[in-house]
């Protein structure tokens, strides 16, 4: 079956030149956003049931613009300053930027990664001294204490934020001929929305190897994946397969 319509669980990009839009405009398809999940952050109580002291730490971690906003939320609600010689190790550049709404950007305080949380490790090594805090969403990633605590370091994870199933239910009786997929959690409110859903021609395309195991988990069929060495976006391996399914007689 050709593909006209494709559902994308994530909010619609803010920039105009997003390949979705060139993937539009090029392929002749139309593509709706709506995000499955969204993030909701938990009460200062909350935090501090957590054992956490914010004046304690020296260095933050931050792996999202989430953790950057959320952090900061429970700063002003608990009352902290945040002093000017705090340190902050960014996982990306999307993130250090975004870290600018908050704290002036000086570089000797700002560390930061290339992409993966992996790849931000040799950086926080070279601080060992510091005391770090690392504020997260209730979903964080296993890896990441595993590479905390390899590396020996006094730290401490919290949930500053959660995880939760946005209502679809508006989306009942409406149909998309490819449903795309970022995370397990996305997997996770497809079903909670709707406990009866039966794939049949609706084909499901999946970012990273946790959100094929989720898809699969749920007997889904998985008809598209990304990153391959082929495909290392979701926009590349949606237009591939578009123009290999359309084409046909």
């Amino acid at each position: 079956m050709k593909v006209k319509t494709i559902l994308v669980s994530q909010p619609e990009p803010t920039v105009e030149n997003s390949p979705y839009f060139d993937l539009i405009d090029r392929q002749k398809v139309k593509i709706d956003f709506r995000c499955f999940i969204h993030v909701e952050g938990v009460s200062s109580k909350d935090v501090r049931a957590q054992k956490v002291d914010l004046t304690k730490y020296t260095a933050i971690v931050l792996t999202s613009r989430n953790a950057v906003d959320h952090y900061f939320r429970i700063a002003e609600e608990m009352r902290f300053k945040v002093p000017d010689s705090m340190k902050y190790f960014c996982q990306s550049e999307a993130v250090a930027y975004y870290l600018q709404k908050y704290v002036v950007y000086r570089k000797r305080k700002i560390y930061v990664g290339k992409r993966t949380f992996a790849e931000l490790i040799p950086i926080i090594k070279k601080y060992k001294t510091e005391k770090f805090l690392l504020p997260s969403s209730d979903k964080l990633k296993p890896l990441v204490p595993t590479l905390m605590d390899e590396l020996g370091v006094t730290w401490k994870q919290a949930t500053f934020f959660t995880t939760v199933v946005s209502d679809l239910s508006d989306l009942r009786n409406v149909y998309y001929d490819i449903l795309v997929f970022f995370s397990p959690s996305g997997i996770k409110s497809l079903f909670e929305n709707f406990p009866g859903f039966e794939q049949k021609d609706t084909r499901i395309a999946v970012f990273g190897n946790t959100t094929v195991k989720a898809a699969e988990d749920k007997d889904l069929r998985v008809d598209i994946q990304a990153p391959t060495p082929e495909n290392p976006s979701m926009t590349m391996a949606l237009e591939k397969y578009i123009i290999e399914v359309n084409k046909r007689k």
